[in-house]
């Protein structure tokens, strides 16, 4: 069979008329580390036909751990770089569009004017993530936020609820602090773990709420929150 059966699967499961609804999607993924680079990998193979990438970061010997693209081959290359060239290798008909930078203030709004069908928010620092999830969802855009993926080890415990519901995460507990300050308790799901973070996996750089730490993690967690996210964006969009 030729190329313009890669999608006979996807077609099989969710029929032709789902399929170009996704095919007819817009998404944009911000945050292309072990959640977001998988997200946003499994959305461009469900046949997702337009996508937006958005990361600054340069990738490192340490993210070889859990991260899809941490290569050898790949070291101190741009993360956004590396995913498109992946992604196009994967669907060389994507409407492709790569913002390799780290975006806050003036420049989220004005990325986001832009009418997505959908948001993944991959985000690991609390203040872009809480700027992201209020602009989206002030401007009347569908997210799905990953919460923390570090210090556990039972994929079994990782499920999806509304923010409002969400629990035994520090990062998602001051989350939902800072937007409650903003007016939002609920309205948006979030992946997350039913177990607590080992407290022993994590080094605290700078505390407070904004802190900087390094979080234990192993391989296959990041990986299967992205693949959660994914799967509420394709879900969501195909009415399922």
């Amino acid at each position: 069979m030729g190329s313009e059966y890669w999608q006979e699967r996807t077609e099989l499961l969710i029929g032709k008329d789902k399929v170009k609804k996704l095919k007819n999607s817009h998404v944009l993924v911000v945050g292309l580390g072990g959640v977001g680079t998988y997200a946003a990998e499994s959305l461009c193979r469900a046949g997702i036909g337009e996508l937006t990438i958005v990361d600054g970061d340069l990738l490192h010997p340490s993210n070889k751990n859990r991260q899809l693209i941490a290569l050898e081959s790949t070291m101190n290359k741009p993360k956004a770089e590396v995913v498109g060239k992946r992604l196009l290798d994967i669907n060389p008909e994507l409407k492709l569009n790569i913002i390799q930078e780290y975006i806050k203030d003036d420049r989220m709004i004005e990325i986001l004017d832009k009418p997505f069908d959908y948001v993944v928010d991959a985000i690991d620092t609390l203040s872009p993530k809480v700027l992201l999830i209020y602009h989206s969802l002030q401007k009347g855009l569908k997210i799905v936020s990953s919460l923390g993926a570090g210090g556990r080890l039972d994929p079994t415990k990782v499920i999806i609820k509304d923010i409002s519901k969400s629990y035994n995460c520090r990062l998602g507990l001051f989350l939902r602090k800072r937007l409650r300050k903003l007016g939002i308790s609920k309205g948006f799901k979030v992946v997350f773990s039913e177990d607590k973070a080992d407290e022993n996996a994590v080094i605290v750089d700078e505390p407070g709420e904004n802190k900087k730490s390094t979080v234990g993690t192993i391989s296959y967690m990041p990986p299967i929150y992205g693949c959660f996210c994914a799967s509420v964006v394709i879900r969501d969009l195909i009415g399922e």
